[in-house]
């Protein structure tokens, strides 16, 4: 079965009406922090991330809290490289780290995420590794929403690489009939105006 038959299976893809993170309203979401209940497909994710990242020249990995962190660690797990993630507040007590594990300042950092809508959170998540003196050129996402996400990244120097194009997604569900045409459709729609 197909990762994206796989993750509708798990309650990672729902439809209706939904609010997301970056405030736009929308007919599907997608709820990856679930993946952290099925090690099976968490692992099987990792696996394809892995692939996904073998072109890619970095030295260790940098997840972005909350649902990038089991998705990082698990493919920091599949790749043998080490993990960091930068805190969403400084810590105001011990350390007072803002990035949590080891690294050193010019290492090269890929940013892993669940997905993408825009580049906002990605570009926040981005400026504490950057100022800790990482390097930072890519962003790996499990989905890419297909909503500016891309294009906002890249007109400040980063590349995006996705395992799957919200698009990509919807066909293969529909190919495997998991959504009806309306759902199919109702998203397409949805996303043509939204880009």
């Amino acid at each position: 079965m197909s990762i994206p038959a796989r993750l509708m299976d798990a309650g990672c893809i729902q439809f209706g009406q939904f609010t997301l993170k970056s405030g736009l309203s929308s007919p599907i979401y997608l709820d990856l922090r679930l993946l952290v209940s099925d090690p099976a497909l968490l692992r099987d994710v990792a696996r394809s991330l892995a692939r996904a990242a073998q072109s890619i020249s970095f030295d260790l990995i940098a997840a972005i809290p909350y649902a990038g962190v089991p998705i990082g660690v698990a493919l920091a797990l599949e790749m043998e490289r080490p993990l960091i993630y930068p805190r969403r507040e400084a810590k105001e007590y011990g350390t007072r780290r803002a990035i949590e594990g080891a690294y050193q300042p010019g290492a090269r950092a890929l940013v892993v995420d669940d997905l993408i809508t825009r580049g906002d959170s990605k570009l926040e998540a981005i400026a504490p590794l950057e100022q800790a003196g990482l390097i930072v050129r890519d962003v790996l996402v499990l989905v890419d929403r297909e909503q500016g996400g891309a294009a906002d990244l890249a007109q400040r120097g980063y590349t995006l690489h996705a395992l799957f194009r919200l698009t990509d997604v919807l066909a293969e569900l529909g190919r495997a009939g998991r959504i009806t045409a309306a759902q199919h459709d109702e998203v397409l729609n949805y996303l043509a105006q939204s880009r």
